[in-house]
């Protein structure tokens, strides 16, 4: 994922989020980005849940 970008230059990215941001606002930043990783989980598995149970289905019907 990062294998362009050395040291310096991820340095330098967390420097620029330490100043448009502020030490204070990143961990609710970074609350909110875990929160919606959760919630997009959750829903990839009700959606995997559904195809598996409609999948289920269709394969009674076609008995």
């Amino acid at each position: 994922m990062f294998g362009n970008l050395g040291a310096t230059e991820i340095l330098l990215i967390v420097l620029a989020i330490l100043i448009l941001f502020g030490a204070k606002k990143i961990p609710e930043l970074a609350q909110g980005i875990g929160k919606g990783m959760k919630e997009f989980k959750k829903a990839m598995k009700d959606v995997e849940e559904d195809i598996k149970i409609t999948d289920g289905d269709d394969k009674k019907d076609k008995k």
